[in-house]
């Protein structure tokens, strides 16, 4: 706050009561003028943090729904090539089958011989 310093003349004028009076005036009205300043600046203040608020929101929702849309994009490639995994693991899966059965009837008939072979040799005798 400022110190309000009265002139002489204007002091000799008024008086000291007076004086003093006018300088409290002064006063009240320069914290006043003060707070009115304040006020008007809170206000300002306010509407704009309201308005720069709004914005971001709107940034926001544009960006979220640019993130949600690239999720559901990169979801669907990942769909696509979960699929083609499993075609894939599907065709692997039934060729070891076919190779396997293959190997089991080659098994047998080795076995099959083999037994063959025995009986044969303990027959024989």
């Amino acid at each position: 706050m400022s110190v309000i310093t009265i002139p002489r003349s204007l002091r000799e004028r008024l008086g000291d009561a007076a004086s003093e009076d006018f300088a409290s005036l002064i006063n009240d009205i320069d914290l006043g003028a003060r707070k009115d300043a304040i006020a008007i600046a809170e206000e300002r203040f306010e509407r704009r943090l309201v308005e720069e608020t709004g914005k971001l929101r709107v940034e926001l929702r544009l960006e979220i729904s640019k993130v949600n849309e690239r999720i559901t994009e990169e979801s669907g490639k990942l769909r696509l090539e979960i699929e083609k995994v499993r075609s894939e693991l599907s065709v692997k899966i039934e060729k070891s089958g076919k190779e396997n059965v293959k190997w089991m009837f080659l098994f047998w008939i080795g076995q099959l011989a083999a037994m063959a072979a025995l009986l044969k040799f303990f027959v024989a005798k």
